[in-house]
């Protein structure tokens, strides 16, 4: 008779150096069951992972307390190797992918099909080759599970990141042996279309008996997809609820501890509608996000939104006016017209830039907290910089101040302004690359997924930092989403692009149809 349970976590407990970051937490999953786990960033759900996926951080500080067992036997995972054979797959928050691979040799590796040539039948099996064949086939399946319309042998360099993030779930679900899937923030990088297709991929395979653990912020799509729902806190268990006993807030409540009440909408009438920035059939040759000519006028001191759905050319807008893809057309900054393809003039004219690929662009994630906050700054600005005549030095006293003043401002949560930013979560990262584009005391400030990866509580500081930017500086921001809640939280406007350009402008109390319409490249509905 088969175990009820498939995998148990037993009164799990971890400290890193005198830090209590686990406090004896018990999980339980069944075959089949979709099982979710909510908390804010530092709630200890990426620990506890780790300890499931036996990853070296663990072991190589002290081990954990505690048990684990796996239908009903106990285990003692000491590798992600370990993890794999026992049956435990996991989806990375962030990739781990070959760029210059294909999708195929990205899926199967390590378990790539061999077949013999003429050459291994006479020197040995060691020079058999791959079988491109058999292993097409095999990426095809699990991207079609997926829902995926993308050629196999298409190389990962230069594909979207819901794309990529796609990639890393297809590479798990080929493994044959899989009995638990644990999904870290799968649905970060996508949109709401992409994640809704994720979502019915994740419920089909539960169906096949595959138990799944998700991770994720969206307190909407645990409701959507959970059996039943985890509550870390603070690295302790909180509640345990099925999905049918609690809603969205009474899940918001539990992970922050306070009661949280919905976003107020945008009311503020903007003084004048002087145009600080002008775009004239702007085109970014930018893959997975190309813009085919956008035309859009930027009102001074307006937070303006950018929406529309995944390959549709929203992000494409900030990194062509920015300089970071090749881009032609007329852009006007203050009446004067920018320069395109320069990162450094678009900074030098007074333009900053959040990405939304933090890790890629946004940071020099092996350096310290205050260096990541001040180093476009100083580079760009000559801010926090002594000379004495030919000769200059960082400002580390002022570097310091400056960071910590930050830190605080924007709950980046942190041993230290030293610590370095590799070592921070997703969504404290994500505040560091803010941070930095603040410190350039922008004209026009441009936000790409500014709240990607970020838990209920810090989305909200993030969004009232902005609101706050707007309301008390006039700064303009223009900020670029796959949340139209967020969009309609906090912008004056919101532009929705679809296949490339500019399908219309919105107000943010316009009708849901109306949203719905423009992404879906539809006119909206006058009166509506």
């Amino acid at each position: 008779m088969a175990p009820e349970s498939v995998l148990t976590m037993k009164n799990v407990g971890k400290s890193y150096y005198g830090t209590r970051v686990l406090k004896g937490i018990d999980l339980d999953i069944k075959p089949g069951e979709i099982h979710g786990i909510v908390g804010e960033n530092g709630a200890g759900k990426s620990t506890l992972m780790n300890i499931l996926f036996g990853m070296s951080v663990i072991h190589s500080t002290g081990g954990f307390e505690g048990s684990i067992e796996v239908d009903g036997q106990p285990v003692n995972i000491m590798s992600p190797e370990e993890a794999m054979a026992l049956g435990i797959g996991m989806v990375h928050q962030e990739f781990m992918l070959l760029p210059n691979f294909t999708l195929t040799e990205n899926i199967k590796l390590n378990r790539e099909v061999l077949k013999p040539n003429a050459v291994s039948r006479v020197f040995g099996e060691n020079l058999k080759s791959l079988d491109f064949d058999i292993m097409n086939k095999d990426a095809r399946k699990a991207l079609d599970r997926l829902h995926i319309d993308i050629e196999e042998y298409t190389t990962v360099a230069g594909l979207p990141v819901g794309h990529m993030q796609f990639t890393e779930i297809a590479r798990e679900l080929d493994k044959t042996n899989l009995k638990v899937l644990v999904f870290d923030e799968p649905t970060a990088v996508l949109t709401e279309s992409e994640a809704d297709h994720l979502l019915q991929a994740m419920k089909e395979i539960a169906a096949d008996g595959i138990a799944i653990l998700f991770i994720t912020h969206r307190l909407d799509e645990i409701i959507t997809v959970c059996d039943n729902i985890t509550v870390l806190r603070d690295g302790a268990l909180v509640k345990r609820r099925a999905k049918a006993e609690t809603d969205v807030f009474e899940l918001a409540e539990l992970m922050v501890g306070s009661r949280i009440g919905e976003m107020s909408s945008r009311s503020k009438a903007l003084a004048a509608d002087k145009t600080v920035m002008e775009l004239r059939n702007l085109v970014v040759d930018m893959p997975g996000e190309r813009v085919r000519g956008v035309d859009l006028d930027v009102r001074e001191g307006e937070i303006l939104g950018i929406g529309g759905l995944a390959g549709q050319g929203k992000i494409g807008i900030a990194n062509g006016i920015m300089g970071l893809f090749p881009s032609t057309g007329d852009v006007r900054l203050a009446g004067e017209p920018l320069p395109l393809n320069s990162p450094k003039t678009s900074m030098a004219r007074g333009l900053a830039y959040v990405s939304e690929d933090r890790r890629g662009v946004g940071l020099l994630l092996d350096s310290s907290i205050e260096l990541n906050i001040v180093f476009s700054a100083a580079q760009n600005q000559n801010q926090f910089i002594r000379r004495w005549g030919p000769l200059s030095q960082l400002d580390n006293e002022a570097i310091r101040k400056h960071a910590l003043k930050n830190i605080k401002e924007l709950d980046i949560r942190c041993t230290g302004p030293t610590q370095l930013v590799r070592r921070l979560s997703g969504g404290n990262q994500q505040k560091v690359c803010i941070a930095r584009a603040l410190t350039m005391n922008p004209t026009v400030l441009l936000v790409s997924e500014p709240t990607r990866g970020i838990d209920v509580g810090a989305k909200r500081i993030v969004l009232d930092t902005l609101r706050q930017l707007n309301e008390e500086l006039g700064m303009t921001i223009v900020m670029t989403s796959s949340e139209l809640g967020e969009l309609r939280s906090i912008c004056d406007r919101i532009a929705i692009v679809t296949d490339g350009r500019v399908a219309g402008i919105l107000e943010p109390d316009d009708s849901d149809m109306n949203f719905g319409l423009l992404m879906s490249g539809q006119p909206a509905e006058k009166g509506a």
